[in-house]
């Protein structure tokens, strides 16, 4: 991850749901997805505060409890701090459901982003972290560049965390961040995507020229790209006719190639040389088997070439070589 030394298989496990996204998981099929994962190599997991206000980290810091620190890497993220919730204070469950009686409080202080990481740490079980990013700070610039990015750079001269950054889903603010501090890893979530080019127009080149890593999550696209059926959701949302249609496009082109369109879609990203890895969420183990299943996918270069002669990609898009190795 850019100059810092931390390594990631190309395909990681996302977490959030873990912290109960949507719908509430049982802890036993929670606990199996976290060892379907080491069974399948998705030993990068992402996780942090905000998903299940804790939930998540505690749930995965239950299943690393006794597995070799190095057999894995870990990430968490900054900027949402948790404490418990006051009697009659309304229930923050931003998509979440059945978490614990917390809130989540924004905080970019030298003070605030210490006793987050102290607490995420708590509840993973683990004494450092491989990878920070600061979460979603779109609303909190100012913020960012008073304390808060110094205060996980201070963290990391501490050697309580091996790598820094930023995850969110504007790629244009993760490319001025990149730009302006000295960024390991970025996380760009849907930017990258068979759907969305937008990264690669201002993100993916700042990296590159700055030697910083890019995981990239959201390669589905909230949906659309998984299962482009008419109701499937883009960027949370109902997807509009014309991505619908576009999307269904996508899916007959792959067929004719005999490829899913989830296994072009989680390949496609990694055509970018400053991607190193990307995240899928996974709530069931069988999710966990089906995307590494479809990551080693055979995909043909014909494929990606038919998609840009029908004008489903771009001719300056950089398409991907065969499966990525770690």
């Amino acid at each position: 991850m850019g100059r810092s030394g931390v390594r990631v298989p190309p395909l990681g496990l996302g977490c959030a749901p873990l912290g109960n996204l949507y719908e509430a998981v049982p802890e036993e099929r929670a606990r199996d997805t976290v060892r379907a994962a080491f069974d399948t190599g998705l030993t990068y997991m992402d996780t942090a505060p905000h998903y299940g206000v804790g939930l998540s980290e505690e749930r995965l810091g239950r299943v690393l409890a006794g597995r070799e620190r190095a057999s894995y890497t870990l990430s968490t993220k900054v900027g949402r701090r948790l404490r418990p919730r006051a009697p009659g204070e309304p229930v923050q469950p931003d998509g979440f459901a059945d978490t614990p009686d917390r809130v989540r409080e924004w905080d970019f202080t030298r003070d605030g982003i210490r006793a987050t990481l102290e607490s995420s740490l708590e509840r993973l079980g683990v004494d450092a972290l491989d990878i920070v990013y600061v979460h979603d700070p779109e609303d909190h610039i100012r913020e960012v560049y008073e304390t808060g990015f110094a205060a996980l750079a201070e963290l990391k001269q501490e050697k309580l965390v091996r790598a820094i950054g930023f995850g969110m889903n504007h790629s244009d603010l993760l490319a001025r961040f990149v730009a302006d501090f000295d960024v390991d890893v970025v996380l760009c979530a849907g930017r990258w995507t068979l759907l969305d080019r937008t990264a690669h127009d201002d993100l993916l080149p700042v990296c590159e020229r700055r030697g910083t890593s890019v995981v990239v999550g959201g390669v589905y696209n909230s949906g659309l790209l998984a299962d482009p059926a008419p109701g499937a959701r883009y960027d949370y949302q109902q997807a509009p006719p014309e991505l619908l249609a576009r999307a269904q496009r996508l899916a007959e082109v792959c067929a004719e190639y005999e490829v899913p369109l989830r296994a072009a879609a989680l390949r496609f990203p990694f055509g970018h040389p400053a991607v190193a890895a990307a995240v899928v969420g996974c709530a069931t183990p069988a999710e966990v088997r089906d995307n590494a299943a479809l990551f080693t996918h055979d995909i043909p270069d014909e494929l990606w070439q038919a998609l840009v002669a029908r004008g489903l990609l771009d001719e300056d898009i950089p398409l991907p070589v065969p499966t990525p190795e770690e």
